[in-house]
């Protein structure tokens, strides 16, 4: 239960923080989500599983040329010819059916209101949206954080990666103990969390690719890695 985080706590409070100063140093703020509304963001964090994010733009353009990327359009919009709609993104019928149970729990829960929805006390919320099927905790959280602007820290298989990678987490870590590890060491600040996030997406994708690249990597200096795996 990463005791070696917990033993050291406040030695890793003033190390995340540098580590994420390097970070955005090297790579410049993320602006991340991509969207032009907060709907599009609950769209593209269920599309984005899986895939490339160029993919995820395809398929939203697709619903945005049929005129059905509201929470409206998408619940009245046939499950075939939405499966048809969002295929660039991949798995293209599981995903159809993912939107569709999120469209009915928001249109049941909330009816169809997605302000309604993101004014619902946090822990409550997180928990209903993660009984939705198919509606896993990174998808989840991805909703909470950069669409309904909620202070909760987003786990992803980067982020494994380069924690893995220096020896922070073992390959057994939960997804809840890693979230922990950020969110109690880091301030509760929303936009923080989101680089944080973005900029490891962006270091995993640079340098701590599958075949990792340890040169020139901004944690080379302040959090070394201890193999190369």
């Amino acid at each position: 239960m990463l005791g070696f985080w917990y033993t050291y706590e406040r030695f890793f409070v003033k190390e995340l923080l540098i580590i994420y100063h390097n970070l955005l140093k090297f790579f410049g703020g993320q602006g991340w989500w991509p969207a032009e509304t907060p709907f599009e963001v609950v769209v593209g964090a269920i599309l984005t599983q899986n895939t490339a994010w160029r993919n995820v733009e395809r398929a939203i353009e697709n619903l945005k040329e049929e005129g059905v990327l509201t929470p409206q359009g998408l619940s009245r919009l046939d499950g075939t010819r939405l499966a048809e709609l969002i295929k660039p993104a991949g798995y293209y019928n599981v995903k159809a059916k993912r939107l569709k149970n999120l469209m009915a729990f928001l249109d049941g829960e909330y009816g169809g209101d997605l302000t309604k929805m993101f004014n619902a006390p946090l822990p409550s919320l997180r928990e209903t949206i993660l009984a939705v099927k198919g509606i896993g905790p990174e998808t989840a959280d991805s909703i909470l954080l950069y669409a309904g602007e909620k202070p909760i820290f987003v786990v992803d298989a980067y982020t494994k990666r380069v924690l893995s990678r220096h020896d922070m987490i073992t390959d057994g870590e939960s997804y809840g103990d890693i979230q922990d590890l950020f969110m109690r060491n880091l301030p509760q600040d929303i936009s923080l969390y989101k680089e944080y996030h973005a900029l490891f997406v962006q270091l995993a994708k640079t340098f701590c690719k599958t075949k990792p690249l340890c040169a020139g990597c901004p944690l080379e200096e302040v959090w070394p890695t201890s193999n190369g795996k």
